[in-house]
């Protein structure tokens, strides 16, 4: 691949940043503060794409006003994705026009018609989220568990217009364990579009392990924010 995306995640839950263990509301990990604050400093370290998450908006249904708008005027000008609670073409409207360059759906993915509504209405600005528990989709913030594959619903996205995914072991998240490899496999062979990976991811040979698999880039959520390596030393050597 030519380039590799090293993406940062801004998690907010009440208002702060937050990390989650395997995304569980009650198992807060690490505690960031303010998220504006975040964004900037991540904009100083040479951020591409910073990986905003209403995890509030996620677990409700309902997207935390203002959110994005705060975000992405702290982000000096970078392009910032925005997902959480986005689940109607209203919702991803509503973040597109707040300022962030591409709105992530992963619940509203789950019917096929719908998904291929928002494919054709938004383009390449849309990017799906497929979050996966033991071999199965899950759902409205990680809580509720479908009967879709992983793979099944890459090749959903694939026939409905979508271009770009985001896939995450939600077992990994915040683990540093490395990344799930074989979920990764499975959804690059299932629908042959760019993948980018979360979870798990704890070492800079992590992101030459995605790199070699074919994915367009990685969100590299505890590592970053316990110390494990800075994000300029994560864009310096995926460069």
């Amino acid at each position: 691949m030519d380039s590799f995306s090293v993406i940062p995640p801004i998690d907010v839950l009440e208002g702060r940043c937050v990390r989650l263990s395997e995304g569980r509301r009650e198992r807060v990990t690490i505690e960031g503060g303010d998220p504006a604050a975040a964004a900037a400093r991540f904009d100083a370290d040479g951020a591409r794409y910073p990986h905003l998450v209403d995890l509030d908006g996620a677990f409700s249904g309902l997207p935390s006003p203002g959110l994005v708008e705060r975000v992405v005027a702290a982000a000096g000008g970078v392009p910032v994705q925005a997902g959480g609670g986005l689940r109607s073409a209203e919702a991803v409207e509503f973040a597109l026009a707040a300022g962030a360059a591409r709105a992530i759906v992963g619940t509203a993915a789950l019917d096929h018609q719908a998904l291929t509504d928002l494919a054709g209405r938004f383009g390449p600005r849309l990017v799906v989220a497929i979050d996966a528990r033991d071999g199965r989709v899950v759902a409205d913030g990680w809580v509720s568990e479908s009967q879709r594959s992983p793979g099944e619903l890459a090749r959903s996205c694939a026939e409905a217009g979508v271009e770009r995914l985001l896939v995450t072991s939600t077992r990994r998240d915040g683990s540093l364990a490395g990344p799930d490899v074989d979920l990764l496999a499975e959804v690059i062979d299932g629908s042959g579009l760019p993948i980018l990976a979360a979870g798990g991811i704890g070492s800079l040979a992590d992101l030459g392990r995605l790199r070699e698999l074919g994915c367009e880039g990685a969100i590299v959520g505890a590592a970053i924010w316990t110390g494990a390596f800075g994000l300029a030393e994560a864009l310096a050597y995926s460069a």
